[in-house]
């Protein structure tokens, strides 16, 4: 994909993740401020492997730096049944159009794999980010204790035909 220029005034690049990337992904996925307090321990052991990326559609957003590329965000789509597994984007670039990037990116991917509909069991405090990036709620998964000890929103993607 080509670079894009994006809000935060770097240019942007979307690609495959590859299994180099796992030990980065689940920097970003255990240091999310998001998963802080009392959402801390349903992170803290979580790990992306490379079996993880191989087995799923995993796309990483990588901006142009000094280094070569930092991982600004990624997410995981899987095809059976339809979900957005996981979508992080790096605390330090939230806000600026990343996540909006990735759920486009992902709606492109998921249409081209026949889909349309994708779903998203949401972590609370990104409910309202769904909402404005064009989920609809379609109902709450309960609490599962002791690996998730609170109630998640559901969220739905319809994906148009292309």
């Amino acid at each position: 994909m080509r670079p894009r220029t994006s809000p935060i005034g770097l240019p942007i690049t979307i690609r495959r993740a590859v299994a180099r990337d796992a030990k980065r992904l689940t920097r970003l996925v255990r240091g999310s401020g998001a998963y802080e307090g009392k959402y801390a321990a349903a992170v803290a052991g979580y790990r992306v492997g490379p079996d993880y990326i191989e087995a799923h559609r995993v796309f990483v957003a990588v901006g142009a730096d000094e280094q070569g590329g930092r991982v600004l965000g990624f997410y995981s789509l899987v095809l059976a049944p339809p979900e957005l597994d996981l979508l992080f984007v790096a605390d330090e670039v939230q806000g600026r159009g990343i996540g909006r990037l990735l759920v486009a990116h992902m709606r492109r991917e998921a249409r081209a794999a026949g889909l349309d509909r994708v779903k998203v069991v949401s972590h609370r405090p990104a409910e309202d980010f769904y909402h404005r990036v064009g989920a609809v709620r379609t109902g709450t998964a309960f609490a599962d204790p002791p690996a998730v000890p609170w109630d998640r929103p559901e969220f739905e993607f319809r994906i148009p035909p292309g």
